[in-house]
């Protein structure tokens, strides 16, 4: 019975060295992120695209409304109002030009008297310089503005601890078919040494 016990007891602790072994590790990996970021990996980038908006009502509608409160119908914001998006994302304001990946996340009429948008943006690059990663927008989007400034909040890949702002404009609107066409310039940091970016694929 003793002897059990005791080589229950040796494969505990040899489980738990293992276990000690890789938090070790990854905690060594994430401490040498760290300090690459903040020994001068970090650069300041300027990225530049458009955002194909098809509209609710647009024949092949890439934006859905999925809430709305009980006054949306009668409130000259649409108040309440929750759309979920999943727009493309392009080189130039063509629709037609270079795929650079898609604008997904949600907005809502969160303002009483105007249209005051809450935004919650991801833009995934699927093509480029970084493809795989994420770059993420939060903030309130005046969009009667003629420019609408927005905060960089964070990313994934190439764009942990990224920070920055968005310039958001309206390159064109097209009201009969739903369709607009948004500008984005964005002034953000990157990892200018993250391994993962495909240098194999054009350039953004």
């Amino acid at each position: 019975m003793a002897a059990k016990v005791a080589s229950v007891c040796v494969i505990l602790a040899i489980s738990w060295l293992v276990v000690v072994a890789a938090a070790n590790v990854y905690a060594a990996e994430e401490e040498t992120f760290l300090r690459n970021i903040c020994g001068g990996r970090e650069k300041l980038l300027k990225l530049h695209f458009y955002v194909q908006d098809l509209r609710i009502g647009h024949l092949n509608s890439t934006v859905f409304e999925v809430a709305k409160s009980s006054i949306t119908a009668n409130s000259p914001s649409a108040f309440g109002s929750v759309h979920v998006v999943d727009d493309l994302i392009t080189a130039e304001p063509a629709f037609n030009s270079k795929a650079l990946g898609r604008c997904q996340g949600l907005t809502t009429n969160a303002d009483l008297a105007t249209f005051g948008i809450a935004m919650n943006l991801n833009f995934y690059f699927s093509s480029g310089r970084f493809n795989g990663s994420t770059l993420s927008i939060l903030g309130r989007n005046a969009v009667l503005d003629a420019q609408r400034e927005l905060p960089v909040a964070g990313g994934t890949g190439a764009f942990r601890f990224a920070r920055g702002y968005a310039i958001q404009t309206t390159y064109s609107i097209d009201f009969r078919t739903s369709y607009a066409v948004l500008e984005y310039n964005i002034y953000t940091t990157y990892d200018s040494k993250f391994t993962h970016v495909k240098n194999n694929i054009a350039q953004m």
